[in-house]
């Protein structure tokens, strides 16, 4: 990761804040307003080794470990949320092809996942089927050398500027992975706009319609496609927005104490009422924790710990909770001004709102995290 600005004895946190406020938060309203990514932000993400930060040096990553790029992701969860979720979904892709990519695919996709030559999106969500991916209803049916791709897909993040788009199907009742270069024919990519909120995440629809995938394309064993390749992508796609979600609670706070310093009521600013200060203090504790969770998740992934997926899902489930009522307090704060485009809050509630949804929902997400509740992992801290 390359910044000469910026001094070598500086951490990557120091280095994505740095980016972060000078080339994405500038840029956050706008992305949100026109739901469009620039084409600009990519480049400048890819040339500064952001795209690559998470993927080993040795395919021209950043090398950095869940410790370090946990606070990364703070930052651009700070600046935008669209800006993060581009970072999760690469990644989240890019890792399962390292993970269980064959030495081939390696050379031949991580160099260019890693300086974001290419970018990978990920789809999986197809328009009846979400949370119980072994439902997937897309097709492959083998053909000679290959799979021959019918269905669709749904809400696929960056898929309208995705080179590649890591794809799951069925095959034979068997779940399966395979790599999708944009070009292939038979694929066509529809724009989903007019969504909630990560308004610029670039959203497309696939329709697949006999595309061919040949067989080299294929990640994993033929009957890995949900068990490993996709639990993988989602595993490291949980703890991205996790720590994404984090920067949504910081930058609340920010917003917030800025605001209930200069606003004034009853001759006082308001930073002076006892219910402001509620707010602003279950805004300091709902920080604290989930930063505090997700440091606990980023050193257990780190060790390679067994509980790292659970506390990485414990992670996040807390993270989004909290941002969605720490988001909503500030636009209570703010009043009729948290309703405005010219504040950032209602922004920042749509996308928290947004992160209670995306590698899991909080049902899913009670219902996992009870089943570890009931092995008392609490015994073993």
């Amino acid at each position: 990761m390359t910044d000469g600005a910026v001094s070598e004895s500086s951490t990557a946190a120091d280095r994505a804040r740095r980016f972060v406020r000078e080339m994405v938060e500038p840029l956050a309203e706008k992305i949100d307003r026109e739901q469009h990514f620039p084409g600009q932000l990519v480049t400048a993400l890819g040339e500064q080794g952001w795209l690559g930060a998470a993927l080993p040096a040795r395919w021209g990553g950043g090398g950095l470990d869940p410790v370090d790029f946990g606070p990364v992701l703070e930052e651009f969860g700070w600046g935008c949320a669209s800006a993060r979720t581009l970072l999760t979904v690469h990644n989240m892709a890019a890792q399962a092809v390292l993970r269980y990519g064959n030495e081939e695919q390696k050379r031949r996709h991580l160099p260019g996942l890693a300086s974001g030559r290419s970018i990978i999106a990920f789809a999986l969500t197809e328009p009846d089927v979400g949370s119980d991916a072994n439902a997937i209803g897309t097709s492959a049916v083998e053909d000679a050398g290959g799979y021959v791709l019918s269905g669709e897909k749904i809400w696929c993040s960056f898929g309208c500027i995705a080179n590649l788009f890591l794809v799951f199907a069925s095959c034979n009742g068997k779940p399966l992975a395979l790599i999708l270069e944009r070009d292939s024919p038979g694929l066509k990519i529809e724009r989903m706009t007019d969504v909630f909120g990560t308004r610029g995440s670039e959203l497309a629809r696939l329709h697949l319609d006999a595309v061919r995938v040949p067989t080299e394309n294929r990640i994993g064993a033929p009957n890995a496609g949900i068990r490993f390749v996709a639990n993988t992508a989602l595993d490291h796609g949980r703890f991205s927005v996790a720590c994404g979600t984090v920067g949504i609670i910081r930058a609340c706070l920010d917003t917030c104490t800025a605001y209930a310093a200069r606003r004034q009521q009853g001759g006082v600013p308001i930073s002076q009422h006892q219910l402001v200060r509620r707010i602003l203090t279950d805004g300091l504790v709902a920080y604290t924790t989930a930063r505090a969770l997700c440091d606990r998740a980023a050193r257990l992934r780190a060790a390679g710990d067994p509980r790292a997926a659970a506390e990485t899902a414990l992670a996040k489930y807390h993270s989004a909770e909290a941002a969605i009522r720490v988001a909503n307090d500030a636009v209570a704060l703010l009043g009729a001004n948290g309703c405005s485009s010219e504040f950032p809050v209602s922004r920042y509630l749509r996308d928290a709102t947004v992160s209670g949804i995306i590698e899991g929902t909080r049902e899913i997400h009670q219902i996992s995290l009870a089943s570890y509740a009931l092995q008392k992992p609490w015994t073993n801290a």
